[in-house]
């Protein structure tokens, strides 16, 4: 029998902590990545890190026990974009000032 699947997404650059904008088993899980895929996202798996985040409701920030494992991924992210930190809110600021 297949596990099943678990997503969840976070955004980063507009709050002090990143937080949580979709969580979901299965079908949602699926719908998720395909999504995450389709923008150009990044996808890291880890199942266990998946788990404690899917603890967490939609709109919630990740608590300070998960910001090392977080940012281990992020730092991934950013080094796959070509990015350093600080950049996310730098590509935000036109978003922010409208």
């Amino acid at each position: 029998m297949k596990p099943n699947r678990q997503a969840v997404a976070l955004e980063y650059g507009k709050h002090s902590a990143p937080v949580v904008t979709a969580r979901g088993d299965a079908q949602l899980a699926e719908r998720i990545v395909a999504e995450a895929r389709r923008r150009g996202v990044f996808i890291a798996q880890d199942p266990a890190l998946v788990g404690l985040l899917g603890q967490l409701d939609i709109g919630e920030a990740i608590p300070p026990q998960l910001y090392a494992a977080v940012a281990a991924i992020l730092s991934w992210a950013y080094w796959l974009r070509g990015m350093v930190p600080g950049d996310e809110k730098r590509s935000l600021e036109p978003l922010l000032d409208d």
